[in-house]
């Protein structure tokens, strides 16, 4: 629908010449790869079909980041979506206090889809609008500063004591890192991490949750399954480590080119076959974003992938607040994208999409004000 009412307002002859940027053109360059890559796929019309769907949303970015350089309502955008993640919490926390379950296999505490995607957005909400908290409290707003740490503390403490996933463990402190260092001078930087460390510390010992979940990771990491016996016990972390492995040998049978897009299927399928248990499953998605891109394109594959993600974290170099949103999305999908394929997968990998589009426009918007004031001013002043 929004596709059906920006397409007619498009001027294509500029959308075309801002396609020279890289942070714009990658995108579509790596669908480009995806679709000539059913070429030397062997499976099916329809595996191929599927392979590509889950590039097609990068088709989305470049158009995103046009509009909304033309447009003044990106932070609506923003708001909205921060809207919609304080009512999720507030609705986690009430369904965690009333021990209500969506479906009889959910948990208390996440009323819509999974715990993994509910954590990824509190997450990115948490680090995005630090940077606010910061200039409230030193502007005097005491009022908004208030109600901004209020919020925080409810994201953060749902993480802690309600749900979270693993890779938003991983992610947080590389994200705290990142704003400290970013905002802080080196002293206030160090001492933040410190006071973290012990806050994190102090919630391990009242969390049982968090306690459980740090345990069971763990435990995960030091039992070593062979997914080739006739058990079925598979830990998550075994699972992991055993998609890895045949990702490395497919990778060394088809380095430069891959297999061709929509090949993770029918690679886990062949490695599923003859085993039960959660060693039998079929999958396509090797867990890693990296070995998902390998596979199916190779070395090639990698480089427009690393290359996209290097030519957004450019565009979001910037001071401004729009810019730290899109660096903390950039870098969120980036870490997430080592333990998972978060870049193809449909919720983490949508929220990349609309958030380096609407915020990328953003900063262009931003950037082409300040230069036509600047010009402006030039054209303005003469010569003695």
């Amino acid at each position: 629908m929004w596709l059906a009412i920006v397409l007619p307002t498009i001027h294509w002859p500029a959308f075309f010449e801002s396609l020279r940027a890289p942070a714009r053109s990658l995108p579509l360059a790596f669908f480009a790869l995806a679709l000539i890559g059913v070429l030397w796929a062997s499976d099916t019309a329809a595996v191929k079909l599927l392979g590509l769907s889950p590039v097609a949303k990068l088709l989305a970015i470049p158009l995103l980041i046009y509009h909304y350089e033309r447009s003044e309502r990106g932070h609506w955008v923003l708001i909205a979506f921060l809207a919609s993640c304080v009512l999720l919490m507030g609705v986690s926390w009430a369904t965690y206090f009333a021990d209500w379950k969506p479906s009889p296999n959910g948990m208390a505490g996440v009323p819509v889809r999974n715990y993994i995607d509910q954590s990824h957005e509190f997450a990115l909400c948490l680090f995005a609008v630090a940077p606010l908290l910061l200039s409230f409290a030193a502007n005097g707003h005491r009022a908004w500063a208030i109600a901004l740490a209020a919020i925080m503390l409810g994201f953060y403490c749902d993480m802690r004591f309600v749900a979270t996933s693993r890779t938003t463990l991983v992610c947080f402190p590389v994200l705290l890192a990142l704003f400290a260092f970013k905002f802080l001078n080196r002293r206030h930087a160090i001492y933040l991490l410190v006071f973290a460390a012990i806050v994190e510390g102090a919630v391990m010992l009242s969390s049982p949750y968090l306690r459980d979940r740090v345990e069971r990771t763990v435990q995960d990491s030091q039992v070593t399954v062979d997914s080739n016996t006739a058990t079925p016990a598979a830990t998550s972390n075994g699972l992991r480590l055993a998609y890895w492995r045949t990702s490395t040998r497919s990778i060394s049978e088809a380095p430069i080119f891959g297999h061709g897009t929509g090949s993770t299927k029918q690679l886990f399928e062949r490695e599923a076959e003859g085993k039960t248990g959660e060693w039998g499953w079929s999958i396509r998605n090797p867990h890693n974003q990296t070995l998902y891109a390998a596979i199916q394109w190779g070395a090639l594959g990698c480089l427009v992938l690393y290359a996209m993600w290097y030519f957004h974290l450019q565009l979001f170099r910037g001071s401004t607040f729009a810019a730290w949103v899109g660096l903390v999305i950039v870098v969120q999908n980036f870490v997430s994208s080592l333990f998972n394929s978060h870049l193809f997968d449909f919720h983490e990998g949508w929220i990349y999409v609309l958030g380096v589009g609407v915020v990328g426009g953003m900063v262009a918007r931003g950037q082409s004000q300040f230069a036509s004031g600047r010009g402006s001013g030039l054209a303005g002043t003469t010569r003695p």
